[in-house]
């Protein structure tokens, strides 16, 4: 859950706070894009199709993404650490069914209000429980596409994390990972604080600050998590950004104004692959497919 506290009470506590930063501006594109990146992957379609369409969860990522939700099978999904559902709700308007895990029932409880509010109670479950200690039944679960978003700000140990992450999906199957990025924080601390101190301790900082939950978030690059996934037996990684220039626009205010931000989407959903813009945004986004085991990743 990017740039969420560290523990359940924190985040229980906060999910106010949190509801109102996913409805900034900043926020919403984390979402949008993170749709949007998804759904370049989803497998081609079946009969099956979704009855309920993108428009069904509010600000949706982009008109290209409702057309690509026609083109979706159902598939089951994992969201680790999803908390309310922000994620969830997306791609169970697609027609998807999607599990939701989170130690922060308060959480929990946000997402499944959401998921009934939203028509989509029959097709999110939710369950208490810790992303590294997942019931059997989900750990072994042959999912067809597992998140982690967020998550790994708050891991102590990444190879773990992901490794539990890829432990739930099929082989074949998606594992997509949303991280903060290592590269992005010099630059965000530059165009924000215009001290050239603050940027120099920031290049070799190993985590940020976030007043949002009063935390420390843990930075990773794209190498290190690829690497990992490819250690890990994936046999595809495909990397994204997310946020690859709204955090370096200094006037926050008109972000806010609905003609601008829909020209900021379209940007970012334009700019997410492609290098170099993506090696500096705000968020990591990496897309991995399972292979038959560790060792069998292809470079």
């Amino acid at each position: 859950m990017t740039e969420r506290g560290g523990d359940a009470e924190a985040f229980d506590t906060g999910v106010e706070a949190w509801r109102e930063w996913q409805e900034e501006p900043w926020g919403r594109l984390r979402y949008a894009v993170a749709e949007a990146n998804l759904l370049r992957h989803l497998p081609p379609a079946d009969e099956t199709t979704a009855e309920t369409t993108a428009e069904t969860v509010a600000n949706t990522a982009a008109e290209t993404t409702a057309e690509a939700a026609a083109n979706s099978r159902a598939l089951r999904v994992l969201d680790l650490g999803g908390g309310d559902g922000g994620d969830a709700l997306r791609l169970a308007a697609h027609g998807h069914h999607v599990t939701v895990v989170d130690y922060a029932p308060a959480m929990l409880a946000t997402a499944a209000r959401r998921a009934v509010r939203a028509g989509l109670g029959d097709r999110i479950a939710c369950v208490t429980a810790d992303v590294t200690a997942l019931p059997s039944a989900l750990a072994d679960g042959g999912f067809d596409l597992v998140l982690l978003h967020g998550v790994l700000p708050y891991a102590r140990d990444t190879t773990g994390t992901l490794g539990a992450a890829l432990g739930a999906a099929r082989e074949g199957g998606l594992v997509s990972v949303i991280a903060m990025n290592r590269h992005s924080e010099p630059l965000r601390a530059a165009v924000r604080t215009m001290d050239p101190d603050g940027v120099l301790a920031a290049l070799d900082a190993p985590t940020v600050h976030t007043d949002l939950f009063d935390a420390e978030l843990r930075l990773h690059t794209e190498q290190e998590l690829a690497g990992a996934l490819r250690e890990l037996g994936c046999d595809e990684v495909h990397p994204y950004g997310i946020r690859v220039f709204c955090d370096y626009i200094p006037d926050d205010a008109v972000k806010f104004d609905p003609a601008y931000y829909a020209r900021l989407e379209r940007l970012e959903i334009a700019t997410a692959g492609r290098a170099p813009y993506r090696h500096t945004a705000r968020l990591l986004h990496l897309l991995a497919v399972k292979g038959r085991g560790p060792g069998r990743g292809r470079g």
